[in-house]
């Protein structure tokens, strides 16, 4: 990694290993880095008890505002609109440093969970996600630049470990705290109070950002803003969102936007993504696809774990949500070991294995569609599938900015979140088109005493995930670029 240049706004630490480093300064808690890290691994704690929280409030949610059939569009309408603000982020992150993209995306993100709280239909609470994801894609972007200006080469395993680990408390908590919550209270309650938490986060982590890592990378005049950047990542917001649309309306007519949308999908990710993404190319490309492959097949599946639990096997909004709750430490688990300097040399076969993890967690969930096997087979797959989950994603994550030189990581970060959230999208449209189309959309009136049975429906999106899980394990074995032979 080429050390990161010094710009006229603030001084960047270097991202060599060991350059401008003290002996202090070895630990991300160190005296050098302790205010930031507490700061920004803050910002990701509360992005942690709102995806766990809301989780766990959804399938009720969905119900009480009539919209179970549209319940993957509730995950997707996310991720769609994420998609623009990723490349945006990465924008305006190479040419003026992540501070105003990370408080503008979580002042977004608030407001989405606003809007969703006092939805009064099952539209208005998706546009809510949408406003939400949007938010969500200028934060974690800002975040991945904040790590490679502010922290050396070999304190970023560390620090993407310290991102999983935030995701421990909030994985017990959130279900917990969201259930009792949407069983006493209601679930508006569970959108409307998480954005009281923003505050501290904000506080804790914009001065230091604004002193360690803001400005532009490079010295002189601000560059321009990529127009035609901006153009196609609007093109592949808009293209996801239709194609995802006409997976949820599965009439003829639906053929009309989902032409649309591939239309605009196919050269937007050939404009956005690394050349050689779709095809696996060794590298970079590789590393960019594999996130969105893990990713996707991951969450695509984990969405309609507690749906199955509460409509299948009449478990609450609580137990359900914390059938998944092990999965935070094992994810966090997962993130340490790969940040282990001994394992370096073969975090290739770590991600080989951490895929096989996913594979075979993800295809043992709907085992509990069967009555006789125990509904905590759940909570054990998906602890073993969060543990391989953990090995991956921080692993990409470190791959990534070890490939990418100083003035590129805005950009590749944002392709590396692009796979990540156009994968989520695509494959939740794909896992609820199937959903729908098996009578998935009356397993809602379940709570209402009829108790229909529809385990096809719940099948068809966790088998093919898995399958889905199984070609990220071939991805690993190209992430690295072939040694020059001379």
């Amino acid at each position: 990694m080429t050390a990161v240049e010094v710009s006229e706004a603030a001084t960047i630490p270097s991202g060599g290993e060991g350059e401008g480093e003290g002996e202090g300064d070895r630990r991300v808690l160190s005296r050098a880095h302790r205010a930031l890290t507490v700061g920004i691994v803050s910002v990701v704690l509360v992005i942690a008890f709102e995806a766990t929280a809301v989780g766990t409030a959804m399938p009720v949610a969905a119900r009480d505002l009539d919209g179970v059939a549209l319940y993957a569009f509730a995950f997707s309408g996310y991720f769609t609109t994420s998609l623009f603000g990723m490349v945006l982020a990465g924008q305006l992150s190479d040419r003026d440093g992540p501070l105003t993209s990370l408080a503008s995306g979580i002042g977004a993100f608030a407001a989405g969970l606003l809007l969703s709280g006092t939805a009064g239909g099952m539209w208005m609470f998706i546009l809510g996600r949408a406003v939400q994801g949007l938010g969500g894609g200028l934060v974690i972007v800002a975040l991945y630049v904040v790590v490679g200006r502010a922290y050396p080469q070999r304190l970023r395993p560390a620090i993407m470990a310290a991102f999983a680990a935030a995701w421990v408390v909030p994985s017990v908590v959130g279900p917990l705290a969201a259930g009792a919550v949407t069983e006493h209270l209601g679930w508006r309650w569970v959108f409307i109070g998480i954005p009281a938490l923003v505050g501290v986060p904000l506080a804790l982590a914009l001065p230091q950002i604004r002193r360690r890592a803001s400005g532009p990378t490079r010295t002189g005049a601000r560059a321009p803003l990529d127009r035609r950047r901006i153009r196609l990542a609007f093109g592949i917001a808009l293209g996801a969102g239709l194609l995802q649309y006409a997976a949820q309306d599965l009439r003829p007519l639906s053929l009309v936007p989902a032409a649309a949308g591939a239309a605009l999908l196919v050269p937007a990710v050939r404009g956005l993504l690394p050349r050689g993404t779709c095809r696996a190319a060794r590298g970079l490309p590789s590393v960019v696809l594999l996130r969105g492959v893990s990713a996707g097949a991951f969450i695509a599946a984990e969405s309609f774990v507690p749906l199955m639990l509460v409509t299948q096997r009449g478990l609450s909004p609580t137990l359900a949500g914390l059938s998944l709750a092990v999965g935070g430490g094992t994810w966090a688990l997962g993130s340490w070991v790969q940040a282990r300097p001994r394992v370096e040399p073969y975090r290739d076969r770590l991600m080989f294995l951490g895929m096989l993890l996913v594979a075979a967690a993800v295809a043992a969930a709907p085992s509990v569609l069967i009555p006789a096997v125990p509904v905590w087979t759940v909570a054990v797959a998906w602890g073993f599938g969060c543990f391989g989950m953990g090995l991956v994603i921080a692993s990409t994550s470190v791959l990534l900015l070890h490939l990418s030189a100083p003035e590129e990581a805005g950009a590749n970060s944002a392709a590396l979140q692009i796979s990540d959230a156009l994968s989520n999208v695509l494959l939740l449209a794909l896992g609820g088109a199937a959903f729908a189309a098996l009578g998935g959309g009356a397993a809602g009136v379940a709570a209402s005493g009829a108790h229909p049975s529809h385990p096809a429906a719940f099948a068809a999106v966790f088998l093919p995930m898995a399958g889905v899980a199984l070609l990220g394990a071939w991805v690993t074995t190209r992430l690295r670029e072939p040694a020059n032979t001379g």
